[in-house]
């Protein structure tokens, strides 16, 4: 039976989160060397992590940090909710959104690859992963640019971190529209901010369907182009934030809103995890 005390035992787990088994038949095969005890496990968990690189990752977070002039928000990703609510994970979260919004990374390849102490962010994320024993990921990264910025992050449940997060960038000084234009976002999942940043061509499938439609339902071919433009505009008040009724009042625009509040959006982003 290898030396090794009750506090060793303790300190292991406590180090790595490994189970009480694993973390005992560690000290043992190291002879009760506690440094050599956490590097087998670690070695283990890297091991795992190679197994895990096909499993889904359904779970995780949403964090988003404000900095000068721009605002990096991330989607950290996990296999279970287990593991997204607990403070490892979450502590992984702080750490790997500093390191990304120190680096100024706006993908997640570049979020990889900065500095995070004397590691990476990819080799952070894989000794974490080895600890907690499941495929983590860094799914998505997004800069915001703006004078200032509207930040909401939403728990979905209560027992979770962040599971929503939105950022709007934004001039003016009006922060409780500019907040609630957040929390609108959040829940009405607009694609780009206005509707002339809608890619043409996608514009155009879109009048190509609504066309056939109206076609397919009888619409007398007078009709059909004001038929076609009023269904294009509905499209648009789906995808483009600033055409769509806001979630508050419906007989208002969010462009309305944020014009009569004074202020001017430059930018947004929103991350819901698994999606």
């Amino acid at each position: 039976m290898a030396d090794f005390s009750l506090a060793d035992l303790k300190t292991l787990r406590e180090r790595l989160g490994t189970g009480m088994v694993d973390s005992k038949n560690a000290l043992i095969e190291a002879g009760g060397d506690l440094e050599k005890a956490t590097e087998l496990l670690r070695l283990k968990g890297a091991k795992s992590n190679a197994k895990r690189s096909d499993r889904s990752t359904s779970e995780g977070l949403i964090a988003a940090k404000e900095g000068a002039g721009s605002t990096t928000i991330i989607e950290l990703a996990c296999e279970t909710d287990f593991v997204a609510k607990g403070e490892k994970f979450v502590a992984l979260g702080d750490k790997v959104l500093e390191a990304v919004a120190a680096a100024g990374a706006t993908t997640p390849e570049e979020g990889l690859a900065a500095p995070a102490g004397s590691e990476t962010v990819a080799d952070l994320i894989g000794n974490e992963a080895a600890i907690l024993g499941e495929k983590i990921e860094l799914r998505r990264v997004a800069v915001v640019k703006g004078e200032k910025f509207a930040i909401y992050l939403h728990k979905t449940n209560k027992d979770l971190p962040p599971q929503v997060g939105v950022v709007v960038g934004y001039a003016g000084d009006d922060a409780d529209t500019a907040r609630s234009v957040a929390q609108h976002i959040s829940f009405a999942d607009p694609q780009y901010l206005t509707r002339d940043e809608v890619p043409s061509d996608t514009v155009e499938n879109e009048r190509r369907i609504v066309e056939e439609i109206s076609r397919g339902e009888g619409k007398p071919e007078a009709a059909l182009p004001k038929i076609v433009e009023g269904r294009v505009a509905a499209f648009f008040k789906q995808v483009a934030l600033l055409d769509q009724d806001y979630a508050k009042d419906n007989k208002l625009s969010v462009g309305k809103v944020l014009t009569d509040a004074g202020l001017t959006v430059s930018g947004f982003a929103r991350f819901k995890v698994g999606a």
